[in-house]
């Protein structure tokens, strides 16, 4: 009736980097890959079909991620491009940029980080940063600019 839900995640894992394992350098996989070690790298989904990232609270990646469907428990320092759906656990913590088109953030996920809805990167919207000074005193403010011409 109203429409089926396609952005959820694949529950489908084909890889796993299980706990107690330290990876050094890129990652790339196709299908779904489940984190419960530590990753210094990036790590890519390559192929044109839906690909799965889930994160367990024991797990830490210091590097890009790239993915349609990223579901995070853990740590990330470094960006995330979600094409789809990004999920963030109640022992997520995230520092750097994301990128989503669907988002769901569970209460005590912590975040550290600009939050870029993908439609509005397409049209053009730049985020910038605004200052104002009054009496020696330096205020900044986040304003969303459109810069498309209509």
């Amino acid at each position: 009736m109203f429409g089926k839900k396609t952005n959820k995640p694949q529950n489908q894992i084909d890889s796993l980097i299980g706990m107690g394992t330290h990876v050094v350098g890129d990652i790339s996989f196709s299908g779904g890959l489940r984190i419960d070690g530590h990753v210094r790298g990036d790590i890519t989904a390559t192929g044109d079909r839906p690909s799965t990232l889930m994160l367990s609270d024991q797990a830490s990646i210091e590097g890009k991620i790239k993915v349609s469907h990223v579901v995070i428990n853990g740590t990330v320092a470094g960006s995330i491009h979600a094409a789809e759906y990004l999920e963030l656990q109640a022992k997520a913590k995230v520092s750097g940029d994301i990128y989503y088109r669907s988002l769901e953030i569970q209460p005590g996920a912590t975040i550290a980080a600009m939050l870029l809805h993908h439609d509005h990167i397409q049209q053009g919207n730049k985020m910038m940063t605004l200052i104002h000074g009054t009496d020696d005193v330096i205020h900044q403010i986040g304003v969303n600019a459109d810069t498309s011409t209509k």
